[in-house]
């Protein structure tokens, strides 16, 4: 069960039947683990030279200056902290992922090594609050003494690094990522893909996730640090290229689907990520040129719309255009918006988007509803 309040985002009006994505791998695992006790120092030092990969978009930092601060000064009154977990993503490989202690990690590195706090580009100095030590209240690193400052670096954390050798599956590696996370904040789903699965395709839905009409048709321009709007891009991709149908009726687990799709070896060729690249930029631009910055958004009881982002809505739309302009080339249709509002009052429409919407049927349905009443085509 996923915790409605964690995934929630204001602007997006979530699917109650998607929050309960869930699935079980039926493997049973074989994993090698150890443990090991790493200064700040080291961990700084491999992280600088790369054997040490944190997730590669750096937006995913989500705690806040006071949490930050409330690290540090745990450190240097020498308390303990938790744990960290590290992971080897292959047997013979050197290098680690961070699977549980970013925030940590990152904190102290930025405190040490930059002295800027990366949520805010601005001075990394210890919040100046009653709930800090008065010793270093308000200093940055290099405003404490020598003492200190080796406490930091010298401050040992336990760190247990595992490394699963069978099965030798990405979708296994999720679910030990999802399991063994322990922060106060759990990861999410594309934070956890963010992790695994990086490399061009990864990257490249960083960057198509910047694409400024793409942000005023989510209706936030600000970057969610919790990547769940990078997740609808890769959703797009994944649906619209039918892997989903191939194995007879019944429901997907979307979360399931999302990482075999963006483990695949499909998603690792050039050719391909040039062309789902050429693929989202151009459906996009169409969209926001045919249909305005409420596209992807539903209507109200009274018939207007409703300011929220609809991921069955954006479904929908999004693939039965990239459909139509493969096939028809360019659409000269003054009419779409009108369309695009008869399709939304279809009651059919409104069931398809609302109720079992992981069922693969009633995505075929949907996708072909938007299809046929936008373009006239048949969705096959």
């Amino acid at each position: 069960m996923v915790d409605n309040q964690e995934i929630e985002l204001k602007n997006v009006d979530y699917v109650p039947s998607e929050l309960d994505d869930f699935y079980s791998d039926e493997s049973l695992y074989n994993i090698n683990s150890w443990g090991a006790d790493l200064s700040f120092r080291e961990l700084i030092e491999r992280y600088k030279e790369g054997s040490i990969i944190k997730p590669e978009i750096q937006r995913n930092y989500v705690w806040d200056k006071a949490e930050a601060s409330r690290f540090i000064d745990s450190i240097l009154l020498g308390l303990p902290v938790p744990s960290i977990f590290l992971a080897k993503p292959k047997i013979n490989e050197e290098k680690l992922l961070i699977v549980d202690g970013y925030q940590r990690i990152m904190t102290v590195f930025d405190f040490v090594e930059n002295g800027t706090f990366r949520k805010d580009g601005k001075s990394f100095s210890l919040t100046n609050s009653d709930k800090i030590n008065k010793k270093w209240r308000g200093k940055t690193f290099k405003e404490l003494n020598e003492n200190q400052q080796y406490k930091i670096k010298g401050t040992t954390i336990h760190s247990i690094i595992f490394v699963q050798i069978k099965p030798q599956n990405d979708t296994s590696f999720y679910q030990i990522f999802e399991r063994i996370n322990t922060s106060g904040r759990t990861l999410q789903p594309q934070e956890i893909r963010n992790c695994i699965y990086q490399g061009d395709f990864n990257s490249q839905l960083i960057i198509l996730n910047e694409n400024e009409k793409w942000r005023k048709l989510f209706g936030n321009e600000e970057i969610d640090p919790r990547m769940r709007d990078i997740e609808f891009i890769l959703r797009f991709f994944a649906i619209s290229s039918k892997n989903w149908a191939t194995e007879g009726e019944g429901t997907i687990s979307l979360k399931k689907f999302l990482n075999e799709f963006m483990g695949s070896n499909e998603s690792k060729s050039q050719a391909i990520l040039e062309q789902r690249e050429k693929q989202f930029d151009e459906t996009i631009d169409f969209i926001y040129q045919k249909f305005g910055e409420n596209a992807f958004q539903n209507l109200s009881a009274k018939g207007e719309y409703t300011n929220k982002f609809n991921p069955t809505i954006f479904d929908s739309i999004m693939i039965s255009t990239e459909i139509a302009l493969q096939k028809l080339g360019k659409v000269e249709d003054n009419d779409l918006p009108n369309k695009r509002y008869e399709l939304l009052q279809n009651p059919i429409y409104q069931d398809l988007i609302r109720v079992r919407t992981t069922n693969k049927e009633r995505i075929a349905k949907r996708i072909s509803l938007s299809l046929e009443t936008l373009y006239g085509l048949k969705y096959e």
